[in-house]
Order: C-alpha cells, then structure tokens, then sequence
C-alpha cells in the first residue's frame, strides 16, 4: 500500500475533517477525497463516514487506524536507518517548538556533537501538535516543547521550570497595561492566567502568534509584552528591556519528549546534555525572575 495514503488517512483523523486535512497537507480537498476513496477502494470498506462535525470513523476505519500507524512507523523507522550517513553508526533527530530553537535545541546540538562523535543529527522544527504526531510515526526521536500531548510510545518528562515576565523598552512602563502592550498567544493556559489577573484590562490591539520571533518588534517598536525570563535575560542585562514592576508572572514550563524505543545510552546521553543546557538558561532565567520579585 502507498504510505502515502496511509498518512492522509491519519491526518483526516487528526483534523477531524477534509477541509483541514487538506490545508495541513497543503493539497487540496479534492485530492484528500480522492485519496481516502482509493484508499477504501483497495480495503473494500468504507473508513470515514461524513458527518455535521466534519467525519467520523467507521468501525472498519477504528480497525485500520492502528495499522495504519505501524504502517507510518515501520516505514520511518527503515527510512530513517538507511540514510544514517556513512560513517556514523545512528541518526538522532531532534525535533523543537520554534521558540525553542536558539536557546534549546541549537546549543543542545553544539553539546551533542562533540560528545556523541558517531552519531549524525537532523533538526525539525514545529508546534507542539505537529512534532508529537511526527514523533508517533517515527519521524522525530527526541522534542523540546511546551504542553505536550501525552500518546502511547512516549515518555513526557519536565526539564525545565520556566517563566513569563512582563517586559518592556519603556523603564517606566507599569502594570496597568497600556496600548503599548502586545498580547503574546503563549498557549490557553497562560490567556486562562492572563485573563485572571487582568480581569478589567481591555482586549489588546495587537496579538502575535509567533513566540519568541515577536520579541525584535517588541524591542524595535518600543512595546511590552510577555517573555520567557530565559530568553529575555541578555536583553534585561544589556539595558534594552526592563522587568516590569508589579505585574504577575507566569509559570512556563519546558519538556523532553522521548520515543520510548529509542537505545536507552543514546537517550540518557542526549539527555545529559539537554540538562547542561537547561542549567545556563535557568540561572540567566532565574535572575531576571529575581529582578522582577525584588521590584515588585
């Protein structure tokens, strides 16, 4: 069978519609309906049933659903062997939320090939939903991200206790937020937290996305907004963000997402080194936490 198609019936399942399927596949959902019906053609049964919610599986679709993941993952998994390149014993790919990349994945890379000499590495990079269904399917051995989904043949561990901090470019910016302020979508838990402790506080006219790529507008456009204490810290430092004095802070924290089959030596290496990098950015992150508790 195509594995292709394969993949496109996992992720009608995890769109929970062709429409969806079809942006997240970049094709188009005529393609995605063309799939499936060749897909049903070549199992002689009906896998999706349309729906007013989008689609839903039929028993025959629940029964195929977990061959078609070991389909996806046997097939990753050969992919993944046969273009370790020559000279190296394994491959170790590395996935991270974008946010993450700079401070995280890139310097626990710099660790990684000095001390793992026989090993080549692959980096990817996506949000969380993305990386966790790559690493379902045997994509991605390893994740650094934030709010993980917990799934079968993974292991969630917290490295890293992090923070947001209201900061600013203004040193006299306060907690009664202003039209200054950008509202950094950090996940529901933090909008949750957010609305609680600024429950009269009007909705902010700007909105990122994006993580960490905001913070070079924050600084460029004179604005505040909320950042992880560790990636705010150089800028903190350096006299281009101050801390903002009374306003709350926001727990955010850090995991390690492991393919539990991955060779036990090579995950407790990668891992050992992950925590070196967890150390620096803790003691920078600390001290701007610090900062704040002192001024508030």
């Amino acid at each position: 069978m195509d594995i292709g198609l394969a993949r496109t019936f996992l992720e009608v399942i995890a769109a929970g519609n062709f429409v969806s399927a079809a942006k997240r596949l970049n094709v188009t959902q005529s393609a995605i309906s063309l799939r499936i019906k060749r897909l049903e053609g070549m199992l002689g049964t009906r896998v999706f049933l349309r729906v007013k919610s989008g689609t839903e599986l039929t028993p025959a679709g629940r029964q195929f659903e977990r061959f078609a993941r070991s389909m996806v993952k046997v097939w990753e998994e050969a992919r993944h062997q046969v273009t370790v390149p020559e000279g190296y014993r394994d491959r170790l790919v590395i996935g991270g939320q974008y946010s993450l990349l700079p401070r995280f994945v890139l310097r626990w890379l710099g660790r990684l090939e000095e001390t793992l000499p026989n090993v080549a590495f692959r980096i990817e990079a996506g949000m969380p939903d993305r990386l966790i269904r790559e690493m379902t399917e045997g994509v991605v051995d390893m994740a650094v991200m934030y709010r993980p989904q917990l799934r079968p043949g993974l292991r969630v561990e917290k490295v890293f206790d992090g923070h947001l901090v209201l900061v600013a470019t203004d040193p006299k910016f306060g907690p009664r937020l202003d039209e200054r302020y950008i509202f950094m979508d950090w996940g529901p838990e933090f909008l949750a937290a957010h609305e609680a402790a600024f429950p009269n506080n009007p909705v902010p006219r700007t909105t990122f996305a994006i993580g960490a790529l905001g913070l070079n507008f924050v600084m460029r456009s004179g604005r505040a907004a909320y950042f992880p204490a560790r990636l705010a810290a150089e800028h903190v430092e350096a006299g281009r963000l101050f801390v903002v004095p009374g306003a709350p802070t926001f727990e955010n924290p850090v995991y390690l997402v492991t393919q539990t089959e991955l060779a036990e030596d090579l995950y407790l290496a990668a891992k050992g080194e992950l925590l070196h990098v967890v150390a620096a950015a803790e003691a920078a992150g600390q001290a701007v936490l610090e900062g704040a508790t002192e001024e508030t």
